[in-house]
């Protein structure tokens, strides 16, 4: 099995696309914003996407250089992940360096974990040293996911835990 994680390019075709329309705009504490629109915004979006890994600075307060990236099995893609290149005071509470999602007829079959695990040297590369995942409590899965690849829960809140992995 041909397991491989590939950034966002402005090249990414329908394949892509697809995958988003498929996962939920809102699930888990996943935000999906690409899920909806129209393959023109697409399009559009990876321009914008492509120039979020390349920025420096907060943006609206709030946003940070932000890579995004693909998992294949195989040649088809089953997961995104994106990986904050920093975190400010807010996103330490809700978000952390990395979200993750698994299109929903690929579930349950370890891309989680192996997403996660192809990731994290990714984190290194942008100077994440210690990734902080926050994971809402009802989704058991990612907090497995989280566990499976050497996180370790600093605490939990009645909204959600907070698990650190070294990158």
């Amino acid at each position: 099995m041909d397991i491989t994680l590939r950034p966002l390019s402005v090249n990414d075709g329908s394949d892509i696309y697809e995958m988003l329309q498929e996962i939920p705009a809102k699930e888990n504490g996943y935000i999906n914003s690409q899920h909806g629109i129209s393959y023109e915004e697409y399009k559009a979006w990876l321009i914008r996407a492509e120039a979020d890994a390349r920025k420096t600075e907060i943006e609206d307060g709030w946003r940070v250089p932000q890579s995004t990236y693909w998992l294949y099995v195989n040649g088809y893609p089953v997961g995104v992940a994106k990986l904050r290149h920093f975190l400010t005071d807010k996103l330490c509470e809700e978000g952390g360096h990395i979200g993750y999602a698994i299109r929903p007829c690929q579930r349950g079959k370890g891309y989680g974990k192996a997403l996660l695990r192809l990731l994290l040297p990714h984190g290194k590369e942008h100077g994440i040293d210690h990734a902080l995942i926050t994971v809402q409590n009802d989704n058991a899965a990612s907090i497995r996911v989280a566990l499976q690849n050497g996180g370790r829960i600093e605490k939990a809140n009645n909204i959600r835990h907070y698990i650190w992995i070294d990158c």
